[in-house]
């Protein structure tokens, strides 16, 4: 992370953005969306993740995240990262199916060669631009800007209707795929 995008108070709560390197479009495929729920989840029961908004795009996640203290949320982003990193190049390397494997997997590896803070694979950019939602009305334009991207890419037309978000529980139309501390 550079030094102007730091998560300074580990018990607020922080708008980030996961980016994969070169945007690459790896997440539309939902093996990849499926590997960052799971790592989500475990995250939340394992190390006090506290998810009050998300939202997967094709090469990028916006989630609205916090920690309720058992571990420190630099940390907890530091591993989920690695984890998700680890088990995309894996399902990379060993999907026959997948088409693109080749490609992506060259640029990723390029890329974390590249880069001095990698061995040799890089998935996620370095930075996460963390910006702490210290006001409700930060709270409710992130979450509203987290909810209205898959709208603004013309994947649907209202946000509930995405199922790759936390809008259907927001909105009340349904339940989505991991749990929420909602912001009120």
């Amino acid at each position: 992370m550079g030094r102007k995008y730091l998560i300074r108070d580990q018990d607020a709560i922080y708008f980030l953005t996961f980016t994969v390197v070169h945007w690459i479009d790896i997440f539309t495929r939902n093996v990849y969306k499926e590997i960052f729920i799971e790592s989500v989840k475990h995250c939340q029961q394992k190390k006090g993740l506290d998810v009050y908004a998300w939202c997967i795009m094709t090469n990028h996640i916006h989630a609205i995240l916090g920690s309720s203290g058992v571990m420190k949320l630099e940390d907890i982003i530091r591993d989920f990262k690695s984890f998700t990193s680890r088990h995309i190049r894996k399902e990379l390397e060993q999907n026959l199916s997948e088409s693109r494997s080749k490609w992506i997997l060259n640029l990723l590896y390029t890329t974390g060669l590249t880069n001095k803070r990698n061995n040799d694979f890089q998935l996620w950019q370095q930075h996460n631009h963390p910006i702490e939602l210290s006001t409700n009305e930060m709270m409710d334009q992130r979450l509203d800007y987290t909810h209205y991207n898959p709208v603004k890419a013309g994947f649907v037309e209202k946000p509930e209707d995405w199922l790759w978000s936390s809008a259907m529980d927001y909105y009340g139309t349904g339940k989505g795929k991991l749990e929420l501390k909602f912001i009120e």
